[in-house]
């Protein structure tokens, strides 16, 4: 049985870390009581589903509106099953809700998609981006990483429509199995990626390599069968350049690897053979690794945190967010 409570659990502490006080900046009363914006499904353009949008008062105000806006991508994650999409619209409603101070912090407009994560269909990991949901033919759960980035030019153009000009690069956030959508994404479509961070990305964050040991790694483990798999060949040259930060705690044991709904039992013993038993102790090859492929990739790890994001963690994302926009 997956460990659909640690990822409940996950979702409330974001959303308390994410409202705490010592985590925020005094900003524009206006601005802290805005809501995000829901848009609908637009399948004619590309997204089947629908997704918030929230564009802080501080992009209107000062240096504010004269600069190119960014948008700050953050996947969803309901953390469980549930074949009611009402279930995933609401908990992206109140994601994209959690997440304004952050934005209003940044100075940059904020996106959460509403998909959906099947019961009845459980071992397509939608929300984790995974193997299953680029292969599968169902069209209600195949190629989220296409339908965002449709999310995102329909964005574009409404806050173009305000007067506001987006760059077609997002920053992007994610943790748990948004870390591993994140992540994922980041490898799919590089060129659309200002700067990520994925955090805790399912006790595997995909590798850089075809292969390690004589030993093929399929996507997601790695990149052996990526065009089979994308449609399109990886743009190794393109990610290099992407600024990555993956964190870890150092206490997490929250194992995707583990679980049919993320991995297949082939790629979990390649894995545990190949890179460890706990994710701490594959965490040494992803340092590794990234550091010799990806140049722009930080990687660090938490001591004493478990699987969730600690004030440390969200100090040294938003001072990685701002460092990039400042770039």
């Amino acid at each position: 049985m997956e460990p659909t409570y640690m990822r409940l659990i996950l979702f409330c502490c974001v959303a308390f870390l994410l409202s705490a006080p010592t985590l925020c900046v005094a900003q524009n009363q206006a601005g802290s009581n805005a809501e995000a914006v829901r848009v609908e499904a637009q399948p004619g353009k590309g997204f089947d589903y629908s997704y918030y949008l929230y564009a802080p008062t501080e992009l209107r105000e000062g240096d504010g509106k004269h600069a190119k806006a960014t948008i700050l991508v953050v996947p969803n994650n309901t953390g469980t099953l549930d074949d009611d999409f009402s279930v995933h619209d609401a908990a992206a409603r109140r994601l994209a809700g959690d997440l304004r101070r952050l934005a209003s912090q940044l100075k940059v407009a904020l996106l959460v998609p509403a998909f959906p994560r099947p019961k009845s269909d459980w071992t397509i990991y939608t929300h984790a981006l995974d193997r299953d949901s680029l292969l599968t033919e169902k069209r209600e759960y195949r190629r989220f990483d296409l339908q965002l980035m449709r999310m995102i030019d329909d964005a574009r153009a409404r806050l173009g429509r305000e007067g506001l000009r987006a760059d077609r690069r997002v920053l992007m956030l994610g943790f748990s199995a948004a870390g591993m959508f994140t992540n994922r994404f980041a490898f799919l479509h590089p060129e659309r990626v200002k700067a990520a961070a994925a955090g805790s990305p399912g006790g595997w964050a995909i590798a850089p390599v075809e292969t390690w040991e004589g030993q093929p790694l399929r996507y997601p483990v790695g990149v052996a069968d990526f065009k089979a798999v994308s449609g399109g060949a990886l743009d190794l040259e393109a990610l290099r350049r992407v600024p990555l930060f993956l964190f870890l705690g150092g206490d997490d044991e929250n194992d995707s690897v583990i679980y049919r709904d993320s991995y297949e039992k082939e790629d979990e013993d390649l894995i545990l053979a190949l890179f460890g038993r706990t994710l701490q102790g594959r965490w040494a090859f992803t340092k590794t690794v990234y550091g010799e492929k990806l140049p722009e990739a930080m990687l660090k790890m938490y001591p004493g945190v478990g699987h969730t994001i600690s004030p440390a963690m969200w100090a040294d994302i938003k001072e990685f967010f701002q460092s990039r926009l400042r770039d």
